[in-house]
């Protein structure tokens, strides 16, 4: 009796790598990524995408939420295992970030065409929006997927241009109010992998090129915002000031503090003064404040001493503070057996972190996923210099190789698994 084809020993890894390079070359400028969603250079790349996917016998379209997919369809009642991740970037972003699985997704269903694997359904997908840089609320589109976004919350967010997320989807024909009609592309998951770089330094540091991650951090995101008065800079005493810049200033020293306390991270990562010129005390001041930490229990303490914080450091510089949610997630656990395949397929192609208990501090489309009760594997992939959100960005080219095969290897047993469960 013939072995069934295996996706594995049809993956061409190098091929995965000059893609890459192509993509960054056609979507970078010298600073860096710029495939901001919702943006010019996003719809390139996924123009790109579309291209490479071209050539091979996959049904290709776009969802409600903007996420794009490609599926191979397979024989009747075989299970439906997903790959994919996110093509766009941050602003000067790297050249890896989630554009390595969608890459690596694209390697599979060439190999899944060429041996005529008939494991399962097999579907990849780029995640409308992962990174959230111009709105500020990350795994838009997997979230709307899996029935997680609150929708009119979502349509008033803005970016600092003033321009709602809702006029900025209209554009390419989205509407924010149905992006939930794009849940029917995970009803019937039955695994979604993702393959990423690890964007930290854990795995360099342990020798090892992949792993497979536990789950993912809790994590809070908002927008603090202090009005005071405006004031001359050269005629204004000190004493007098309604300084909403100093505020935020010290805003953002102090939440490191707290983080500190808590065991947790804290990160000021746009601050925004008004008028903003150097001549004039700030009337104005808007920051973002991202929170995270591995517990839940213990990021909504961070959370109410920042909030404390911030309060007491608007009365002592008499301002007000208006605090708005942005976005929130809870900590996630994936599905432990299949990580545990994932370390059996990450261990055959590569050396692997199997004594570090990993959960990943940065959130991933695959959390959303799991939250909504699809089985979930992730495969990290080794960062140099922990480096990410940069255009110093990298991982060894043998890495992303291994890391190629171990996906399609993990996705060979996520359809075995799904096809025995059916049979029981």
């Amino acid at each position: 009796m013939t072995p069934p084809e295996r996706l594995v020993d049809h993956v061409d890894g190098w091929r995965v790598v000059r893609d890459l390079r192509v993509l960054a070359r056609a979507t970078s400028s010298r600073s860096g990524a710029q495939r901001v969603a919702w943006t010019k250079p996003w719809s390139d790349a996924r123009d790109w995408l579309r291209e490479r996917l071209s050539g091979l016998p996959v049904a290709i379209d776009r969802d409600e939420a903007g996420n794009v997919w490609a599926e191979l369809t397979g024989p009747p009642g075989a299970p439906v295992v997903a790959v994919g991740s996110h093509l766009d970037s941050v602003p000067d972003g790297g050249w890896l970030d989630g554009a390595l699985g969608v890459v690596a997704g694209v390697e599979l269903l060439r190999a899944a065409c060429v041996s005529r694997w008939d494991g399962a359904t097999l579907r990849l997908v780029d995640w409308a929006d992962e990174e959230g840089a111009r709105f500020g609320h990350s795994l838009l589109g997997s979230s709307a997927a899996t029935g997680l976004l609150d929708a009119t919350a979502a349509a008033r967010l803005r970016d600092r241009d003033g321009v709602t997320l809702a006029v900025a989807v209209r554009k390419l024909g989205l509407d924010v109010t149905t992006m939930h009609r794009s849940a029917a592309r995970v009803a019937d998951l039955d695994a979604f992998l993702e393959l990423h770089i690890e964007q930290g330094p854990v795995l360099e540091r342990a020798g090892a090129a992949l792993a497979a991650p536990a789950g993912s951090v809790a994590i809070s995101r908002r927008r603090f915002v202090f009005s005071g008065a405006a004031g001359h800079a050269g005629t204004t005493p000190l004493e007098a000031r309604r300084d909403a810049g100093a505020a935020a200033a010290r805003l953002l020293l102090a939440v490191r503090e707290v983080a500190r306390d808590h065991g947790g991270l804290a990160t000021c990562g746009t601050l925004a003064l008004s008028p903003g010129v150097a001549t004039a005390v700030a009337a104005g001041a808007a920051l973002m404040l991202d929170e995270r930490h591995a517990l839940d229990e213990r990021l909504a303490a961070m959370v109410e001493d920042s909030s404390a914080v911030a309060r007491e450091i608007a009365a002592d510089e008499g301002v007000e503070l208006v605090v708005e949610p942005v976005w929130s997630f809870p900590a996630v656990s994936f599905d432990a057996s299949l990580v545990a395949a994932a370390v059996r397929a990450a261990a055959a192609e590569a050396p692997v972190a199997a004594d570090v208990e990993l959960v990943s501090g940065a959130l991933h489309d695959a959390v959303a996923l799991a939250r909504a009760g699809v089985p979930v594997s992730m495969l990290f992939v080794r960062s140099r210099a922990g480096v990410s959100h940069s255009p110093a960005e990298d991982s060894h080219e043998l890495d992303i190789v291994a890391g190629t095969r171990a996906l399609a290897a993990l996705a060979d047993e996520a359809a075995r698994r799904a096809r025995f469960r059916s049979r029981a």
